[in-house]
């Protein structure tokens, strides 16, 4: 089946992963995703060899995690965009193309010739979309930023995560702000191809990690500006919540934690302590009405989290499962990949690597028709600049003579 996005044709001027998430994104809906890399050097991402201290590729395979995320679907083309030569080659598919998707900074898109005004020169009709840091306006224009910078230090969540750490914690995994960001500049291309279409009229596309971040954390953000100041932190508790014994986390025998998010206490009170074995505190005077939970709240998570700690993760969760409540497992990275509702609606997607060795990779949140997506793999660096700059109508005279020129790889 067709994705929503066929027809489409992208080309990527980009690096990293926060603005390539985005074409990755697109691929999975189905457009053609040209991706540009230097023609030495390629996308600087492939160098990472260790993230977090763990090997980046695959041992004995050039499979690499870290490119397959958000390159997955795309092909790729070597030009060194510094010789006039490879920027005409650029042009050429500038001018077949829908939407041009870049992060490099302001000096560097003008020293390549890929402004707004380059690209729309030989493209009036194309969608410009531009990934940044801080913004395209104001005196960050020009910084270059990183999510752990733009959208973790600065957009809020790292000062949230860590009001009440010993040591700063930082994101929880690579491009954590990255990937988010992506999603978000994907729906920002859709909603400019439906204005494109409806209209005639193009756009310019924003989006920047800052404003990622900050739009992630704007319940906090919001209250802060509504009471003129920062909001007050909130104590740390070893378990549960202070207001609710029914929210929050709690920890079994075998050292597994289990996230409690049942708002109405009163509702599921008895239910849940039904399941749990312990009907006797179903009708505890202390707790037998809603308004006697919330009253006794703090001495309520007490016992909630005794009778956890009485339980292996096994048995909580097998109780869990027979009460009405809402409640979730603090899966690991593993589990999360093995996660029953993820498989089942097609949001672990097969891919088949470079050498014929069957992967998985994470799908992108969307999902159309309840069809789940059919991916292919990220392309070697420039694997595709023959086939491409042939489309473009050059025979093989012209490529062994770019090649010369060290224009395209």
């Amino acid at each position: 089946m067709a994705g929503p996005m066929s027809g489409v044709r992208v080309v990527e001027v980009a690096q990293f992963t926060f603005v390539p998430a985005a074409g990755a994104v697109m691929a999975d809906w189905g457009a053609d995703v040209i991706k540009v890399e230097h023609a030495r050097t390629g996308d600087a991402q492939r160098g990472l060899m260790k993230v977090f201290g763990l090997d980046a590729i695959s041992k004995g395979s050039s499979f690499h995690p870290m490119m397959e995320g958000p390159n997955r679907g795309k092909r790729s083309i070597g030009l060194a965009l510094e010789k006039a030569e490879a920027r005409e080659l650029l042009y050429e598919i500038v001018r077949t193309s829908d939407v041009f998707l870049t992060n490099f900074l302001p000096e560097a898109r003008q020293k390549l010739g890929i402004d707004l005004e380059d690209i729309r020169k030989i493209n009036p009709d194309i969608i410009y979309v531009r990934g940044s840091g801080f913004g395209p306006s104001g005196p960050e224009s020009n910084k270059g930023g990183f999510d752990s910078t733009g959208f973790w230090a600065r957009g809020g969540s790292g000062a949230q995560i860590n009001e009440s750490t010993e040591f700063f914690l930082d994101q929880p995994t690579g491009a954590y702000g990255d990937s988010i960001g992506g999603m978000t500049i994907a729906g920002g291309i859709a909603a400019a191809l439906f204005k494109r279409a409806t209209t005639g009229e193009t756009s310019v596309v924003d989006v920047s990690l800052l404003s990622v971040g900050a739009w992630t954390t704007q319940f906090s953000v919001n209250m802060a500006l509504m009471v003129g100041g920062p909001v007050p932190s909130r104590p740390p508790r070893k378990y549960g919540s202070a207001s609710n014994p029914l929210t929050g986390p709690y920890q079994t025998s075998d050292g597994r934690w289990i996230m409690l998010a049942m708002l109405q206490p009163g509702r599921y009170w008895a239910d849940f302590m039904t399941a749990a074995g312990r009907s006797d505190l179903a009708t505890d005077e202390r707790f037998d009405t809603g308004e006697k939970v919330l009253a006794n709240a703090a001495e309520a998570s007490d016992v909630v989290a005794e009778l956890f700690a009485t339980k292996t993760y096994a048995e909580m969760t097998a109780a869990l499962e027979s009460q009405e409540g809402q409640w979730a497992a603090v899966q690991n990275t593993w589990e999360v990949g093995n996660d029953i509702s993820l498989r089942a609606n097609g949001m672990v997607a097969k891919v088949e690597d470079a050498e014929g060795v069957e992967r998985e990779l994470i799908a992108n949140p969307v999902q159309f028709d309840m069809t789940p997506v059919s991916i292919t793999r990220a392309p070697q660096f420039a694997e595709h600049t023959d086939d491409i700059v042939r489309e473009l109508g050059h025979d093989d005279e012209r490529l062994i003579e770019l090649k010369l020129l060290n224009a395209i790889t």
